[in-house]
């Protein structure tokens, strides 16, 4: 089975192993997230998508619940060192073979390169991905089932198209735009109204789009 980890992935699991063995019990998201010199919310969603591969078990309500399952353990006796993010990189990026006309036809030239997505939208633990469920931005061709890649940030300019937290519950992806004691988020659909908001907080910054046909 191909578990594709990354290399972010592939360092949790091995440190969780590490740590486990050097104090004789699991560690809690916290201590793995000072080992790794990352945030909580970045090391927690890393630790969902292990889950989600059947890399670390379950155990609701455990502080102490990063068990590596059997599987995840022979894929580490297999793993020597993780792989590096350049050749993580390598390893996803597409063929990029040249340009082609979506006006007049231009000439056919071949052009041998790559294309990835840490390559277009950068790396870190503060770049992610959402996908879209809905159609309230339809007018500027961002369709239901969409995936927006956004860069997490807690401020915006006007204008911006923003993740955006209501009311401290109600996640939402508009156009933001600050009107004296209330922030207007801008639907690009006639069929929706804006949401005013004196309790609104950014929580990402929408800097690409990618549609599966």
């Amino acid at each position: 089975m191909q578990y594709n980890l990354t290399p972010r992935q592939c360092q949790l699991l091995q440190t969780i192993s590490t740590l486990a063995a050097r104090h004789c019990y699991l560690p809690t998201i916290a201590e793995l997230a000072e080992e790794l010199a990352i945030s909580r919310s970045t090391a927690f969603e890393h630790i969902a998508e292990l889950r989600r591969k059947g890399l670390l078990s379950e155990s609701p309500g455990k502080a102490r619940s990063l068990k590596p399952t059997r599987q995840a353990r022979k894929l580490l006796k297999q793993i020597k060192d993780c792989p590096a993010e350049s050749q993580y990189q390598a390893e996803q990026a597409i063929p990029l073979l040249g340009r082609v006309a979506a006006g007049a036809p231009i000439e056919a030239i071949e052009n041998p390169d790559t294309l990835s997505l840490p390559s277009q939208f950068g790396t870190g633990d503060d770049i992610f991905a959402l996908e879209v469920a809905g159609d309230s931005m339809l007018d500027e061709d961002i369709r239901n089932g969409d995936y927006v890649i956004c860069r997490k940030a807690d401020t915006a300019k006007n204008g911006e198209l923003v993740v955006a937290l209501t009311d401290n519950e109600n996640a939402t992806l508009k156009r933001i735009y600050k009107e004296k004691n209330k922030v207007r988020l801008q639907p690009a659909n006639k069929d929706y109204e804006p949401i005013y908001s004196d309790d609104c907080r950014v929580q990402a910054v929408a800097i690409g789009l990618l549609r599966r046909f």
